[in-house]
């Protein structure tokens, strides 16, 4: 895997200037996690995974969808169509950075009860919440 810029400069997430942060950002933020997971599943159109990502407001998920699509992730395909329909779906790329997430997010949702606990002996330690 090459981890170098086209000048063989090393790219570094944690470096401020580093392009691989936004990107880092884009996958791993609320609402570009949950936007790839649904996506994971199959192709949709934008209110289809409106009504899957719950909670996302139209411009949340707008927003989300250009920075996915800019980098790379998501495809949107605009059928010329009356009235217009609009599918997104993931790219290779997409499928391969959100078979890692999901990882993750199956992992997380597998451990909550311990969450849970942790947060409650924490919540008990400080006075209650």
């Amino acid at each position: 895997m090459d981890t170098t810029d086209r000048f063989g400069l090393a790219y570094d997430v944690f470096s401020r200037n580093c392009p691989s942060r936004g990107t880092l950002e884009h996958v791993t933020g609320r609402w570009g996690a949950l936007t790839l997971g649904a996506l994971s599943e199959s192709s949709l159109r934008f209110n289809e995974l409106r009504r899957r990502v719950d909670g996302v407001s139209e411009k949340m998920l707008s927003q989300t969808l250009h920075a996915l699509e800019r980098d790379g992730l998501v495809h949107r395909e605009a059928q010329p169509t009356n009235p217009p329909r609009v599918d997104y779906e993931l790219t290779p790329l997409g499928r391969e950075v959100t078979g890692r997430l999901l990882d993750l997010i199956h992992f997380v949702q597998g451990r909550m009860d311990d969450v849970l606990a942790a947060r409650e002996r924490y919540d008990t330690a400080r006075g209650g919440r």
